[in-house]
């Protein structure tokens, strides 16, 4: 059975048809365009996050570095010579902040710039009016 929308399109002019298509396609277009603000804008601000760890892991190495370093190192030279004790206090800052960085750097790689919800749905929009034209 044929519904009403349908068989009222049927008895539309086909400049009508084409007026409601191109509306249609305007509004899905201007639909389309605020799904992708809104996710590029959730992306960004993740990505801004990530960032984050890179700044706050650099930030805390060279911090530890500068803050912890002479006070170990005192207190290491009293067992080891010093020079013994400052490279070893340097291998465990500097991998401290080595693990925040690579932290902050994989999760940016696992991060998609492109907004895939919006390239999505406008795979199926363009479905649908292949459809809307065949049928």
């Amino acid at each position: 059975m044929i519904q009403y929308d349908e068989r009222r399109k049927r008895d539309q002019p086909l400049g009508e048809l084409i007026g409601d298509l191109y509306r249609d396609a305007s509004e899905l277009f201007r639909l389309e365009i605020e799904l992708a603000k809104a996710e590029m804008s959730q992306k960004a601000s993740r990505v801004g996050k990530n960032v984050g760890f890179l700044l706050v892991g650099g930030v805390v190495a060279y911090t530890g570095i500068l803050a912890i370093v002479a006070g170990i190192i005192g207190v290491l030279a009293l067992l080891v010579p010093v020079w013994l004790s400052a490279l070893i206090v340097g291998i465990v800052i500097a991998a401290v902040g080595g693990f925040l960085v690579l932290k902050g750097i994989k999760t940016l790689q696992k991060e998609q710039a492109a907004p895939q919800k919006t390239i999505d749905t406008l795979k199926e929009d363009a479905q649908w009016m292949s459809d809307q034209r065949n049928s």
